[in-house]
């Protein structure tokens, strides 16, 4: 069987933002909201405990703003997020000698907005997201590495990971695997072409 490549999404494959397109005096204030104020409540939408809708009336709710055009600014930037085909491209190509996996710890709009939208179907072999798994990358200790490598008949210790999250590329190493962290000095074309 061929290895797993496990490829993240943001901050490796994608840089964009949700709520991108609004002024940005509420895009700021989004991002106090949301990442800085109370965390909490993105770590119950990254595992399904929420969802896309709530988490949206509850902005438009603190900013005053009616809903429909906080969700419309939302749903736009979820299909309109940047990936560069040409990385898409590379990945693609290294199906044959890995199995490719994009694992994300991602909302529930990722898999219902933005892989249609950019057919991200077609340049993986599976895609798991934490929304539905209800596991992050470092839960119980890598769990979800574990459970993929085995779904696809891998041993983690010849599979590899591309991931901008310092802790999940530690929890990876961990299990045996080989990690890659993306860097702004280190990009993930720079490392797909060591693969």
């Amino acid at each position: 069987m061929k290895p797993v490549l496990f490829i993240d999404f943001d901050g490796t494959l994608c840089h964009d933002r949700f709520w991108r397109s609004l002024p940005m005096e509420d895009y700021n204030s989004i991002q106090h909201l949301l990442f800085n104020k109370d965390k909490s409540v993105i770590e119950k939408w990254m595992v399904g405990d929420t969802n896309s809708e709530e988490i949206n009336r509850f902005i438009a709710e603190h900013l005053k703003r009616p809903f429909h055009d906080i969700w419309e600014s939302f749903v736009s930037d979820c299909k309109t997020m940047y990936v560069d085909r040409a990385v898409l491209q590379k990945i693609n190509g290294l199906r044959t000698k890995y199995t490719v996996v994009l694992l994300t710890v991602n909302m529930d709009c990722f898999s219902r907005l933005t892989v249609p939208e950019l057919g991200l179907e077609n340049y993986f072999d599976d895609i798991s997201n934490s929304y539905y798994t209800r596991k992050t990358k470092t839960y119980k200790e890598g769990e979800i590495y574990k459970e993929l490598a085995s779904k696809h008949g891998a041993s983690l210790v010849n599979c590899f990971t591309i991931d901008d999250s310092i802790s999940a590329c530690d929890i990876f190493e961990k299990l045996g695997g080989k990690s890659y962290l993306v860097t702004p000095e280190s990009n993930i074309s720079a490392h797909l072409s060591k693969l």
